[in-house]
């Protein structure tokens, strides 16, 4: 069952049968570790599915990697302006680790929103769910210390800790890495 989980309303949506449904406009496509799905300043030419791995989305600023978010497994992503609008990205994504997608094109994407009331209902629901999850992100920066924020993330995505490299980590977090690991190495005594 594929759930994306909106940490804010504390609920589930459940996007099985969207994949179930539209698998036939949707295309499998695999990126090795630190391979692209957009380069920041290219157009970004899908919309996707995690399947598996983790998608890194990242800016650069004064030769500085940041990362603004991380997509994971059973998760739908894209560089949403870029896509939609056929601009370039301001953002990089990238497979932290080996990565499975399936990807759907702008035109199919864009048929099925304008023509499939499941599919529009689908994207309402994932775009408030997202809208909800960036209220709350760019709250918890503002109003939480580093190591509050650690300890939601500890919370509410434990293997994410596991899985994506702590200067990643760190970043998405608004942390220094050096500050991150002593934040770590206290919350696990």
């Amino acid at each position: 069952m594929v759930k994306i989980k909106n940490m804010v309303l504390e609920n589930s949506i459940d996007f099985s049968d969207v994949i179930k449904n539209f698998k036939d406009h949707f295309r499998p496509l695999s990126l090795k570790k630190n391979d692209f799905l957009v380069v920041q300043n290219d157009v970004c030419n899908h919309f996707c599915f995690v399947v598996s791995g983790i998608l890194q989305h990242a800016i650069s600023i004064d030769d500085e990697e940041k990362t603004t978010y991380l997509s994971l497994k059973n998760t739908f992503t894209s560089s949403l302006k870029s896509f939609l609008t056929q601009t370039p990205s301001r953002k990089q994504i990238k497979a932290l680790v080996n990565t499975e997608l399936l990807v759907i094109s702008l035109e199919d994407f864009t048929s099925l929103r304008n023509h499939n009331p499941e599919f529009h209902q689908f994207y309402y629901d994932l775009i408030e769910s997202q809208i909800c999850l960036i209220d709350d992100y760019r709250i918890d920066l503002l109003a939480l210390t580093p190591e509050e924020r650690y300890k939601k993330l500890l919370a509410s995505e434990p293997k994410l800790l596991q899985e994506v490299p702590l200067h990643y980590l760190a970043s998405f977090l608004g942390i220094s890495t050096r500050h991150m690991s002593r934040i770590r190495k206290n919350n696990t005594l």
